[in-house]
């Protein structure tokens, strides 16, 4: 049978990355031509995807936003986290086309977020072991130290692991930036919190070469044809 794989034409789709669309199948909330979809399943040409029983069709215009992320907006589609209804960037930008955040930023974070329907550039992305930069701006509750700087870079145990070793510099005398190339849950605030600081600001500035410059809190802006040049080369060059 021709045709591409369920979750890579759901990636493409701009629905979902690939390994979300593979949870997706294990729910069962995906069906082609009215049967329960399966992992390895293959679309082709005139068969009809529903994801929830809203179909689902391959977007041809290549979407890549930057979105400056105000507190309190979470990082999903969904529209409820725990039964509770909940704030998502989706709804909160309200976009006419369908699109994905790439990657997130935790709630009570604000800064830079990429939204796009290019599933298989933000699989690539959010792949931690090839080292794509992300930079933030942290304040912390008092007063910074060289030997916190020096740990933060070195290597952090949060969540059964160590960080990576990272660039730290100071801003002044509580904040200072940072730049990761994993993305772990709330890593930050947990690194910090391991030396006995407390996060009372954060805000990321940039992924890799797309910057949060110019963008005002909760607006968004369509990237650039250069900037999106340079972030597919960087991407391709990563794989």
């Amino acid at each position: 049978m021709e045709g591409i794989r369920i979750n890579k034409y759901l990636s493409e789709a701009g629905v979902c990355s690939r390994r979300e669309a593979d949870r997706m199948l294990g729910e069962g909330r995906i069906t082609i031509d009215g049967r329960l979809a399966a992992p390895g399943d293959r679309v082709a040409e005139g068969m009809q995807v529903f994801l929830d029983g809203k179909a689902v069709f391959r977007e041809q215009e290549e979407i890549f936003l930057a979105f400056y992320k105000p507190k309190g907006i979470v990082c999903t589609t969904a529209a409820s986290e725990n039964g509770e209804k909940i704030c998502n960037v989706v709804e909160y930008i309200n976009y006419p086309k369908r699109i994905y955040p790439m990657g997130r930023l935790d709630q009570s974070s604000e800064g830079l977020l990429l939204l796009t329907n290019q599933g298989e550039l933000m699989d690539r992305l959010l792949r931690g072991r090839y080292d794509h930069e992300k930079e933030y701006f942290v304040r912390v509750d008092h007063k910074i130290t060289e030997e916190f700087l020096a740990g933060m870079a070195s290597g952090v145990p949060i969540l059964d692991t160590v960080t990576k070793p990272c660039r730290v510099w100071k801003e002044d005398a509580t904040s200072f930036r940072i730049i990761l190339t994993q993305g772990l849950n709330r890593q930050i605030r947990r690194m910090c919190e391991y030396f006995g600081y407390r996060v009372s600001y954060l805000r990321r500035d940039r992924v890799m070469n797309i910057t949060l410059s110019g963008l005002k809190k909760g607006r968004y802006r369509s990237l650039t044809g250069e900037e999106i040049t340079t972030l597919k080369k960087m991407l391709e060059e990563s794989k």
